[in-house]
């Protein structure tokens, strides 16, 4: 008998790194005005992570959807703070005041929007679970 329950296999980290790189899509698409500007590049740019995340997550059937994704979120969180900033020269190495007080709400966002995805994930597992036990 598997005594080991779902809650209890190991968070997948290479998988956490790659959903928190999609953060480096923020950076990389002000390079290019592709989206433009503002509101229309941030809320594509979202919809497209907060799929890719809730899809891989969901159907993947990664093992604790909430907490991997609320990770991710975190991470994502810094990477668009961290990167962001490098890429306008203004990021962490030339840190101050500033970028300390604008660290702890992206990183307390991004997890809530993480958490939020991680639901999502974890209702598209629950209904693959009840369409494999009929």
């Amino acid at each position: 008998m598997n005594t080991t329950t779902h809650s209890k296999r190991p968070l997948s980290w290479p998988l956490i790194v790659g959903l928190s790189s999609l953060a480096l899509l923020w950076p990389l698409t002000g390079l290019w005005p592709i989206l433009g500007d503002g509101a229309v590049r941030a809320l594509t740019l979202l919809g497209l992570t907060g799929a890719v995340w809730i899809g891989t997550v969901g159907f993947a059937r990664v093992a604790r959807p909430v907490l991997t994704l609320t990770i991710c979120g975190a991470a994502h969180g810094f990477l668009t703070l961290a990167f962001g900033g490098l890429l306008a020269g203004t990021g962490l190495i030339s840190s101050g005041p500033a970028v300390f007080m604008a660290l702890i709400p992206s990183l307390g966002i991004g997890a809530g929007v993480g958490a939020l995805t991680g639901l999502a994930a974890y209702g598209i597992q629950a209904m693959l679970g009840k369409r494999e036990q009929r």
